[in-house]
C-alpha cells in the first residue's frame, strides 16, 4: 500500500478505524435476482447504513444510482465479476466492470469473484492477476472472493484447501481475501495463520444456525471480519441484524466485544457445526 489512494480508501473500509470489517454483499441481483423491489432499495441501504455496516458491495449500475449522502458513513465497492443462475456453468465468473470505473463511481475498493477448482479456472486467476495490477496503478483496494467451487472440489469446507486460496489471492495481488469458513470453525484458525492477507468470513453459517454466534465463532478464530449479504437483507430487520453484527465486528465503541462473547459461545458454536458437511 504505498501508493497514497491505496491507504486512504482502506481506512474507509473499517469506520471504527481497528481493521475490521462488516460489508454486506448486494451484487445478488446479477447472480440470482431482485435483492428489493426498486420502491425499497433505498430504504435497504439506509438501514444497513443505519446498523453500521462498514460497506456494502454492488455491481457498477447499481453504483451509479446511490444517493451520495448514503455514503457518507459506508464505503463503496464496486464488484467487477459476474455470471448468472441461468448459466450453463454458474461457476464461471467473467469481468464486467474495471477499475477505472470503478474510480469514476467514487469506490472505495473493487472486488473481483474467482472459483478455485471449476472449469474455467485458469481464466478467472489471470483477470485477478489483471485487476490487481490496475489497483496498483489507481491505489484501489482489491478484495478476492475466492471459493472452492467446481467439480474437482470435494469438500469446500477443508482447512488445508482454504489455507491454499487464501495464499492464491495473497499472490496474486489482493488486499483482503473472503472465502469460504472451516469446518469444524475452531479449524479457522489455522486458515488465518497461514494467510498473508486479512480474511473475511464469507455469508452465514452452512448448517443456517445462529448468525451471531457463527460471527463471533469466527472472529474469535481470527478473521478480520464479516460479509454477509442474504442472511441480511432477507431480515425482517436488517438495521437491528447490522447492528448486532458490528458489535461482534467491532465491539460497542471498538472496545472489543467479541473477545468478551467468545468465551460463552466459540466453543457451543465449533460444537453445533463440527457434524455439517
Amino acid at each position: 500500500m504505498l501508493k497514497t489512494g491505496k491507504p486512504l480508501r482502506w481506512r474507509r473500509l473499517s469506520l471504527a478505524g481497528d481493521d475490521r470489517h462488516l460489508l454486506i454483499p448486494l451484487d445478488h441481483s446479477v447472480s440470482d435476482g431482485p435483492v428489493a423491489p426498486p420502491g425499497q432499495w433505498e430504504g435497504l441501504l439506509r438501514e444497513l447504513v443505519a446498523g453500521g455496516a462498514d460497506g456494502i458491495i454492488v455491481h457498477k449500475g447499481r453504483a451509479r444510482t446511490l444517493a451520495p449522502d448514503i455514503l457518507r458513513n459506508c464505503a463503496l465497492v464496486v464488484h467487477l465479476s459476474a455470471s448468472t443462475a441461468c448459466s450453463a456453468d454458474v461457476d464461471a465468473k467473467v469481468l464486467v466492470g474495471d477499475v477505472e470505473e470503478a474510480v469514476a463511481l467514487g469506490a472505495d475498493a473493487v472486488s473481483v469473484h474467482v472459483n478455485i477448482g471449476s472449469d474455467t479456472e485458469g481464466r478467472q486467476l489471470a483477470d485477478l492477476g489483471a485487476v490487481a495490477r490496475s489497483c496498483d496503478t489507481w491505489g484501489m483496494p482489491l478484495i478476492a472472493m475466492v471459493y472452492p467451487r467446481g467439480p474437482r472440489i470435494e469438500n469446500p469446507h477443508d482447512p488445508v484447501l482454504l489455507a491454499h486460496i487464501v495464499n492464491v489471492a495473497a499472490d496474486l495481488g489482493a488486499d483482503m481475501v473472503k472465502t469460504t469458513v472451516a469446518l469444524p470453525l475452531d479449524r479457522m484458525a489455522e486458515v488465518v495463520a497461514h494467510s498473508p492477507i486479512p480474511v473475511l468470513a464469507a455469508g452465514g453459517p452452512p448448517d443456517g444456525s445462529d448468525l451471531i454466534e457463527y460471527g463471533t465463532a469466527v472472529m474469535a478464530a481470527g478473521c478480520r471480519g464479516l460479509a454477509v449479504g442474504r442472511r441480511i437483507f432477507s431480515s425482517p430487520s436488517p438495521a437491528s441484524l447490522v447492528s448486532r453484527l458490528a458489535a461482534v465486528v467491532h465491539g460497542p465503541g471498538g472496545d472489543g466485544l467479541a473477545d468478551d462473547m467468545s468465551m460463552t459461545t466459540h466453543t457451543h458454536y465449533s460444537t453445533i457445526v463440527a457434524g455439517v458437511a
